[in-house]
């Protein structure tokens, strides 16, 4: 099996972890555990930031 990055679809990706990848060309981390898939980007000091924590405050369309 290819896998794909979540975030830009590329095939450019370098496993890190065990269920854990990097992908070489929008530069973000995943983690893949059965069909739930976490994005972190990769900060300068090379700590993570969830970006579950980046869209967590946006409302949902629809929803009043």
């Amino acid at each position: 099996m290819l896998m794909r990055c979540p975030n830009c679809n590329s095939r450019d990706i370098g496993k890190i972890g065990s269920n854990q990848f990097y992908c070489w060309e929008c530069f973000v981390e995943f983690n893949v555990v059965g069909d739930q898939v976490k994005l972190f980007q990769v900060e300068e000091d090379g700590s993570l930031s969830s970006f579950d924590d980046l869209f967590s405050e946006i409302p949902q369309v629809g929803t009043v």
